[in-house]
């Protein structure tokens, strides 16, 4: 089988190519399997995650001009261009599968291109804020005409009124490791933007601080439009410049989570989020907003972490508090949560990927 995997780029950091990286590597791993990667714009930068060197990585070198919209004339142009660099390029590797784990200008012609192919739509984003606008209703009729269209959960799931919706998780390599949940730290993580309520996380920290001084809550992720220089305010204005940091990127999530004892998040939406999914994998329990709607698909509640009001900094905070005074129950909710990953680990979810393709194949 010949799979191909579409994306604009694998060199940012971010869970879309976390996640691609980890299955081009699995199905690189199968036999009879060749596995491609065709990005728009790599512009030479290797890809953030480790790829298998099995795996051919091939750029059309398109390079849109992300500061304008894709339907100016520029991109317009560029779109023509990269039309027919990927026709040409699937015309000799004549894949058997095609899916695109990204929205790129190619989301509208791809269904039509290289006859005799499968096209799956991966949707990453959730639903939960569309609106029924004709660019919208437009996207969804696109979204007809894949072979199948792979969401998160069911709650995204129930956004669609096709029937060429599946739901495959992601899912989460298997690992030796177990946090001592003894060091003084709260790791929260995401690009440093918005929709991961940041803020939020900041007010309700102002609570915890008054509890807990000795305490510190880190912030990983690489920072979008200076949102970062917005929250460093709010950190001064707050007092809480000496144990509010921002730790920037890390290349492995994993292993920099075992220097802490809780995982806090805040986002205003998720769909299902991998750091949720690190965190059961090494045992650190977690404090989550009920956010719509990844949160609630990962996490047991009371079980492996603490979900809590939906946009409400005083829950939250009460939610951390209740973690960072009591070591034992932290360390329940971590043993928990390790063994709670095992239905999220790679064998599992990947074999329902197996399926899908070879359903798509026959």
């Amino acid at each position: 089988m010949k799979i191909v995997y579409n994306t604009d780029q694998t060199y940012l950091h971010g869970g879309i190519e976390k996640v691609l990286a980890a299955k081009a590597n699995y199905f690189a791993n199968q036999p009879d399997t060749e596995v491609y990667v065709v990005t728009t714009e790599q512009h030479n930068y290797p890809p953030c995650y480790h790829i298998d060197s099995r795996v051919k990585q091939i750029d059309l070198d398109v390079r849109y001009n992300r500061s304008k919209s894709y339907f100016s004339k520029e991109n317009i142009l560029k779109a023509i261009k990269h039309y027919w660099k990927q026709k040409q390029v699937f015309a000799q590797i004549k894949p058997d599968v095609i899916i695109s784990p990204n929205f790129n200008f190619d989301f509208y012609w791809l269904p039509f291109i290289a006859k005799g192919a499968g096209k799956i739509k991966e949707i990453h984003g959730s639903r939960y804020n569309w609106k029924p606008s004709f660019r919208n209703k437009l996207n969804a009729w696109f979204e007809r005409k894949y072979n199948k269209v792979v969401v998160l959960n069911e709650d995204e799931a129930s956004y669609f009124s096709t029937n060429n919706v599946v739901v495959i998780p992601n899912a989460i390599e298997k690992n030796d490791y177990q946090c001592t949940l003894e060091n003084k730290r709260v790791l929260a993580a995401g690009r440093i933007a918005p929709v991961k309520g940041f803020d939020q996380l900041i007010a309700a920290w102002k609570n915890v601080y008054k509890l807990f001084p000795d305490w510190q809550l880190h912030i990983y992720g690489q920072d979008y439009l200076d949102t970062q220089k917005q929250l460093q305010g709010l950190i001064s204005q707050s007092g809480l410049e000496k144990v509010v940091l921002f730790k920037g990127s890390t290349d492995d999530m994993v292993k920099t989570m075992l220097d802490y004892s809780v995982y806090a998040m805040s986002s205003v939406t998720e769909c299902f989020p991998m750091v949720l999914l690190e965190a059961l994998s090494v045992g650190l329990p977690i404090v989550s907003y009920d956010c719509p709607h990844g949160p609630k698909h990962i996490i047991s509640d009371q079980q492996d972490g603490i979900l809590t009001a939906y946009c409400n900094p005083e829950a939250l905070a009460t939610g951390l508090i209740e973690l960072l005074q009591n070591e034992m129950r932290r360390k329940v909710l971590g043993k928990t949560g390790k063994l709670n990953s095992i239905r999220f680990e790679t064998e599992t979810v990947m074999k329902k990927w197996t399926d899908l393709l070879n359903d798509i194949k026959r």
